[in-house]
């Protein structure tokens, strides 16, 4: 049965994969018990790599393991694994192609407790701009689970965005999964939500609350940062009055950013963003509490299809 946590489902399906190829090994930066490497520790321990505190060398292994032949999947908080070893990532990983998959743990502010030095809000961007890297956000477990087993197979490196807290599931168990793939989680006429990773189901409470004043919302779940499917982007936001996205992660550089460019060039509805604005983040008891602080709601969804659509909804 998939875990409500995408590190636990993360670490079991990394398990399942090194048992369905030997070339799969993991290198961790100490952090084994909190990305949930150390599963695949108990189970394969001569092909688990500790790295200790130091991105840099990890990255640089995980590349000499690539060129030999392996699978490596390599594993710090996501503002460690995106920033601190950014320059090994560019040159060592994706000048080359080489397919080193990268797990950023932790990623936005769900490591609600440590606050902005641990906090990785501009992973996604730092990843999207970089020739080469695939950039994944998986919405819940489920999606998770889908996405790891494309990983074996598919060409170059890949980011992957994984969140610290239980999220509700969304995705459903028997759609059928690509990456690349735009998945519409709800129909509708009159505004677009597209969403990724926590806020997929911020989104789809918005929608239904706003199905309640008789605007009908369609949430589309981008999991794929990059590439981005443009075709299914502009499909999806055609017809519609008002659109949306909302992710965590800064306004800057992540999903907002990624459907704007792929708009580019055709008429579309007006667009608004739902995401961290151009700050820091900062600590809190509660997970929840950082997402009602920097607005990253279903409410805050739901008032900028509103906003958007007043006096344009048909």
């Amino acid at each position: 049965m998939t875990p409500p946590n995408q590190r636990s489902a993360y670490g079991a399906s990394l398990v399942r994969l090194g048992k369905q190829d030997s070339r799969v090994v993991a290198l961790e930066a100490d952090l084994g018990k909190s990305t949930q490497s150390a599963m695949f520790q108990a189970e394969f321990p001569d092909r688990y790599f500790q790295m200790g505190i130091a991105e840099q060398n990890m990255a640089s292994t995980a590349a000499g393991f690539a060129l030999a032949g392996m699978i490596p999947f390599m594993h710090s908080f996501a503002v460690f694994a995106a920033g601190r070893d950014y320059d090994q990532l560019r040159n060592s990983i994706c000048v080359p192609k080489l397919p080193v998959r990268i797990c950023g743990s932790s990623a936005g502010l769900s490591d609600f407790g440590d606050g902005k030095t641990h906090q990785g809000i501009e992973d996604a961007a730092l990843m999207r701009a970089l020739p080469n890297m695939t950039v994944l956000c998986p919405a819940d477990a489920i999606e998770v689970e889908k996405m790891m087993d494309c990983l074996l197979e598919w060409k170059g490196p890949v980011y992957i965005r994984i969140n610290r807290n239980d999220l509700p599931f969304v995705y459903p168990p028997d759609e059928s999964y690509s990456i690349g793939k735009v998945t519409m989680l709800r129909e509708g006429k009159h505004a677009a939500i597209f969403a990724a990773g926590v806020m997929v189901s911020k989104a789809l409470e918005a929608a239904a609350a706003l199905e309640s004043e008789g605007i009908s919302a369609r949430v589309l779940d981008v999991g794929t940062l990059k590439p981005l499917d443009r075709d299914a982007i502009i499909r999806y936001a055609g017809g519609v009055g008002a659109i949306v996205t909302a992710e965590e992660h800064t306004v800057i550089g992540g999903l907002g950013s990624a459907v704007v460019e792929a708009l580019r060039g055709v008429a579309h509805a007006p667009v608004e963003f739902v995401g961290i604005p151009d700050c820091f983040g900062i600590s809190a008891a509660r997970y929840d509490d950082l997402l009602k602080h920097f607005g990253l709601t279903s409410e805050a969804v739901s008032q900028a299809v509103r906003t958007l659509l007043q006096g344009r909804k048909k």
